[in-house]
């Protein structure tokens, strides 16, 4: 299981010794553009997800195979729901499964 480690908190009213504090306006637009980068990263990530998963199932089908492997979803399912929390990482890998499937 991957733990993922929660983000640093600045506080608009407190900074580190000797330094000012981050005004709230500055601190929400900065970590904003942070969010917006990472959601950039994520979605090319899913672009690069779907694509491996779109050359799984072609060599699945061509050795004769269905384009879909259940037992691989519930393993990707398990994953999700351990690293995130049951109901929202499942909810995500579900969305991702249906992207990565193309048109059933």
């Amino acid at each position: 299981m991957t733990e993922i480690a929660p983000a640093t908190q600045t506080s608009p009213t407190t900074g580190a010794a000797g330094t000012p504090a981050v005004p709230a306006d500055v601190l929400i637009a900065e970590r904003r553009q942070r969010i917006d980068d990472l959601d950039a990263r994520i979605i090319a990530l899913v672009g690069e997800r779907m694509a491996v998963s779109a050359e799984i199932q072609t060599a699945r089908i061509g050795a004769g195979g269905r384009r879909v492997a259940l037992t691989r979803e519930m393993e990707v399912l398990r994953t999700y729901g351990e690293a995130l929390g049951s109901k929202p990482g499942t909810a995500l890998a579900m969305t991702l499964l249906e992207l990565c499937r193309g048109r059933v």
